[in-house]
């Protein structure tokens, strides 16, 4: 595996995990603004620009703390 599809996958893994703690947090303003950072990082995974999937992802993960 090339170091450039392992951070793809990496970043699939991250959505994937933050998805997930997204979906078991309460509703409220954390909640939402963690979606914001979620529908950032799925635009930018799309666009293969792993660091601001990371990024984005980072702050959604932030958002729900």
């Amino acid at each position: 595996m090339t170091p450039e599809t392992n951070k793809s996958t990496n970043a699939a893994d991250k959505m994937k995990t933050v998805k997930a703690a997204w979906d078991k947090a309460p509703s409220g303003p954390k909640k939402d603004a963690a979606h914001k950072h979620y529908q950032a990082a799925e635009k930018a995974h799309t666009a293969k620009n792993d660091a601001d999937t990371h990024k984005a992802l980072d702050a959604a993960t932030h958002a729900l703390a």
